[in-house]
């Protein structure tokens, strides 16, 4: 079997949106700066990593870190390839440190109403702190839309802004986000160990135990 040559190496804007908006299911770059790592397989662009400081401008106070010693892995937007998602974003996290020394944590999050449990994170040895609280999306024209997108699109982010967009709109409660942590520093990790939970199962899994 032919060995594949993987090079993990920055990515600009252009390929880091085109990546987005083709393989990735929310169909959108984030907003913000982002850190932007590419991955190439054989030479063939695959995708991209990206942190960034995502939704909440309060990422690091759970753990008493200042906002520039915590970020969010805020999208793996990868296209069909061969070398697993796991060493993909660890090599990119190293990346992401030797730019950023100033670093000490890494959060992400598993969308369950995909259908993620966070597969990816547990192979890479992540730690596993729970699920946030359930939200309220909407469905509109048949896809399940989430409040922030109906800002973007100039109507307000309610089942009254969701119906200026689908008149039969109607809103959909879905389960919290899986959040997992990967700690770059020793200190925070002996902190964030403490918050470990048992890793979530995937769906499938977890329904076949319980049938079992």
């Amino acid at each position: 079997m032919n060995k594949i040559n993987l090079k993990i190496n920055w990515a600009t804007y252009e390929s880091a949106k085109y990546a987005c908006l083709n393989w990735h299911y929310s169909g959108v770059i984030p907003v913000g700066k982002l850190v932007k790592i590419g991955a190439w397989e054989d030479g063939k662009f695959i995708g991209v990593v990206l942190f960034g400081r995502g939704a909440n401008k309060h990422l690091g106070n759970p753990y008493g870190l200042e906002q520039t010693e915590c970020v969010e892995l805020v999208r793996i937007a990868l296209n069909r390839h061969k070398i697993p998602v796991s060493k993909i974003v660890s090599i990119a996290m190293k990346f992401l440190v030797k730019s950023n020394p100033k670093l000490k944590l890494v959060v992400s999050y598993a969308d369950q109403s995909q259908g993620h449990h966070g597969g990816i994170y547990q192979a890479g040895n992540w730690i596993y702190t729970g699920a946030g609280k359930p939200d309220n999306f909407y469905m509109i024209k048949g896809k399940l839309t989430h409040p922030r997108t109906l800002a973007s699109k100039k109507v307000k982010q309610n089942i009254y802004g969701a119906k200026k967009l689908d008149a039969h709109a109607y809103v959909v409660e879905v389960a919290g986000k899986h959040r997992y942590l990967m700690a770059l520093d020793k200190d925070i990790k002996n902190d964030i160990i403490k918050l470990s939970k048992p890793y979530p199962k995937r769906v499938k899994q977890a329904m076949n135990d319980v049938q079992s």
